[in-house]
């Protein structure tokens, strides 16, 4: 039976904003129109971090051709086009630090290398967790291959408010002093921020030929962090076990391919000579894949920017929407793609880059108080 807006009525704020926060962003801002209290209660300092966010926009960051070689850091909206940036790039609530990289992002938190004024430009010194959204930030120490591993953050708010963050180390530098490349992983070393230390499962991945290409996207995802690998494979390590499996990937990989979470499903992307494919996972139990758009080339970019069809790469897929997020053309221009419109939207170039595309992590605002135990 459908409960009458009295009955409704007599619920009290906290059990209200409890059910709401469990719905899908697009109903909880249907949610706001409700009434001047259920929109007052969605927006309160008291439950807004309770409520579903959506994509804000992009963190990146490329080399500033004036103060070079350092980076410059910088923050785009997604969808708020001609606004300026809804989000501090230059996290200056964090410790004082020489240079600052953001390597990765995960649900709203991001993960940063820092090192210290005076140190050598070569030498790690930690890594910190923070959200940019509550200005709370953790250290995290380093390890003996932090320099040469490809590293991630795995967190789930909705789950707990510690996180994970994993190194994946290749056979070279686990065994000696290699070049770091991750081709045929030996160990991944997972720090947790509840024990406060770093672990790894002896042998795990002895036997195993598993190639991640070097900046592969990363999705978490019930408790799995999910990384594509070449041999078309998706991998999908447990934080908690420390443990991986592998299954196969829709089609084989020809130009790009990545992973994403959109719509609570993961999602393939797969560049080909002529066409985007988008495919989603199903049932992970079955490897059941679905393909869900083939978008060729024309009808991607159509004859005004076709050029860009040569050299693009996907970032991201919106959690909630059926929109792609491309960066293409020498000058790194990020567009958006509606699958159901099937319309493009030039946001802005991000920048020329001499070889490589520029490292664009999503970021989706966190107002949970509570980090691990940090500042």
């Amino acid at each position: 039976m459908a409960m009458t807006g009295g009955s409704m009525d007599s619920l009290t704020d906290d059990i209200l904003a409890d059910i709401i926060s469990r719905v899908p962003y697009k109903s909880t801002c249907c949610c706001k129109c409700v009434s001047t209290r259920w929109r007052d209660l969605i927006t309160h300092p008291d439950h807004r971090s309770k409520m579903p966010q959506s994509l804000l926009g992009f963190f990146y960051e490329t080399y500033d051709i004036a103060r070079f070689p350092r980076k410059a850091r910088y923050f785009i909206n997604a969808l708020a086009q001609g606004f300026p940036p809804l989000v501090d790039p230059s996290l200056s609530f964090l410790p004082k630090h020489e240079s600052l990289h953001i390597l990765d992002g995960c649900n709203g938190l991001l993960l940063c290398l820092l090192l210290e004024e005076g140190t050598d430009a070569d030498e790690i010194q930690y890594y910190v967790v923070c959200n940019p959204s509550t200005e709370k930030w953790v250290v995290v120490p380093t390890t003996d291959w932090s320099r040469r591993a490809e590293v991630y953050l795995a967190f789930d708010p909705a789950v707990s408010s510690h996180f994970h963050v994993c190194e994946l180390v290749d056979s070279d530098t686990w065994h000696a002093d290699g070049t770091g490349t991750i081709g045929d992983i030996a160990a991944v070393v997972i720090y947790s921020s509840k024990t406060g230390v770093w672990s790894h499962k002896a042998d795990a991945w002895t036997g195993s030929s598993v190639d991640i290409p070097i900046g592969a996207k990363s999705v978490f995802f019930r408790g799995e962090l999910h990384l594509c690998a070449y041999d078309n494979q998706l991998i999908s390590i447990d934080v908690e076990e420390n443990d991986w499996k592998s299954i196969h990937l829709p089609e084989t990989v020809t130009i790009y391919f990545g992973i994403y979470l959109s719509h609570g499903q993961l999602h393939f992307a797969n560049i080909g000579l002529s066409a985007l494919s988008i495919w989603v996972l199903e049932d992970p139990s079955n490897e059941n894949w679905t393909l869900k758009r083939y978008i060729s080339h024309l009808q991607l970019f159509g004859t005004e920017y076709s050029a860009y069809a040569d050299d693009y790469s996907v970032i991201s897929i919106h959690p909630e929407d059926n929109l792609i997020f491309i960066v293409a053309g020498h000058m790194q221009t990020l567009m958006s793609y509606g699958m159901d419109s099937m319309k493009q939207r030039i946001i802005r170039p991000l920048g020329s880059v001499s070889s490589n595309r520029v490292h664009c992590i999503p970021y989706v605002p966190l107002f949970l108080e509570s980090l691990a135990d940090g500042h």
